[in-house]
């Protein structure tokens, strides 16, 4: 079916549209304006950003500590947003140039530039002994692996193996604390917080490096 216009519907028509471009610049520029009153009022307490990667996009969230997530579009970023939220803060806003660092150091990683990040993170999501396991982790040079039990006894707790699996299951900071570097002692892979092909992508562009 074709919907035909009166002259009259096809004039209001013809004027909405230059409004509906003016509203989307007025209203990125309103969001610039609140990221920067939030920032200059110190009322911003978690920034996030989306970024494209080889692994789908990513979502990077910082605090005045420092990096304290990034997450995987698996995990659906809504709801990661949600629970730093409740977790956090609920001062969270779209401000992407406060992660231009870490978007940038991403990328390098991605293109097989970058061996070692050079950030600071926050890391009040871990605690206890996954948090000792995570301090752990950026210490298996690029490239190479270790076992769960290797990571247990490393962190202080040889018999904490599955501890160890939980711990990487929930590292609150991929990528940049690398637990795909960790795979079973048979040399498998095992579980992968973004899905097992994106650890075996990860393992493989740090072999070819």
């Amino acid at each position: 079916m074709t919907l035909e216009l009166s002259p009259d519907h096809a004039e209001v028509v013809s004027l909405l549209k230059p409004l509906d471009a003016g509203l989307e610049l007025a209203m990125a520029s309103l969001h610039a304006r609140l990221e920067s009153d939030a920032q200059l009022t110190h009322t911003l307490d978690i920034a996030y950003r989306i970024v494209d990667s080889p692994l789908g996009k990513l979502l990077l969230a910082a605090t005045d500590r420092g990096i304290v997530r990034v997450a995987f579009e698996v995990e659906d970023h809504q709801s990661v947003l949600q629970l730093l939220a409740n977790t956090v803060s609920p001062r969270i806003l779209e401000a992407p140039a406060r992660l231009d660092d870490a978007a940038r150091e991403l990328d390098e990683y991605f293109t097989g530039a970058r061996k070692e990040f050079d950030l600071t993170l926050d890391f009040r999501l871990s605690r206890g002994f996954r948090l000792n396991v995570l301090r752990h982790l950026p210490r298996i040079p690029y490239g190479n692996t270790a076992s769960y039990a290797q990571v247990a006894q490393a962190a202080g707790s040889p018999n904490a193996v599955r501890a160890v699996g939980t711990a990487c299951a929930t590292n609150p900071l991929p990528l940049i604390v690398p637990c795909h570097r960790v795979v079973k002692s048979d040399g498998s892979f095992g579980g992968y917080l973004g899905g097992s092909e994106a650890k075996r992508a990860l393992l493989r562009l740090e072999a070819a490096a």
